[in-house]
């Protein structure tokens, strides 16, 4: 394991999301993941006391990260510009945060959204999103299309799961779909 703290975590993270896509959240045990990483359980707890710790980590980043792109969206000046923008920024979240992280979140979502209770899940950061992009006076169909670009992103990444496609292949084509989508 890495020798700094914060790559040891990064390291913890990535081993526990690999063990819970292969086997499943619930069947997957923090010792599991402490053999995996070739290290004891107390070890482990250093750093995260249980898998819900793990889980809070990995998707915390990531909608810090919704955060500050929602925050970025609000000061701009409205155009088609802008939502191309945001689709390109929502495309680099999802691949800085990985393919795999989201069909976790994809496949566990009852694990997600109880561990970010109300307003603390990424629907609700993503309806902002929706509506600077949109503003009061669109259409229902151009805030559909909006809407379905951003969303988009996501379900062309579960929708990978299986091909035979490298992360920047299913990118380049969720790029494309979103865009003629917007």
């Amino acid at each position: 394991m890495a020798g700094r703290h914060g790559d040891t975590r990064a390291e913890i993270r990535r081993v526990a999301l690999e063990l819970f896509t292969e086997r499943g959240y619930e069947a997957t045990s923090l010792r599991e993941i402490a053999e995996r990483l070739g290290v004891t359980k107390a070890a482990l707890y250093y750093h995260f006391h249980s898998k819900e710790d793990i889980v809070r980590s990995l998707f915390g980043d990531y909608l810090a990260a919704l955060d500050d792109l929602v925050a970025w969206a609000t000061a701009q000046p409205p155009g088609p510009h802008l939502r191309t923008e945001v689709i390109d920024r929502m495309l680099q979240l999802s691949a800085e945060h990985g393919r795999q992280a989201m069909q976790f979140a994809l496949a566990n979502q009852h694990v997600v959204r109880d561990l970010h209770p109300g307003k603390e899940n990424a629907f609700e950061r993503l309806r902002t999103l929706f509506d600077v992009l949109t503003g009061p006076d669109a259409t229902v169909e151009e805030a559909l299309r909006i809407r379905v670009a951003l969303l988009s992103i996501n379900t062309t990444v579960f929708a990978a799961q299986g091909l035979d496609a490298t992360d920047e292949q299913v990118t380049a084509v969720a790029r494309e779909i979103a865009h003629r989508l917007a």
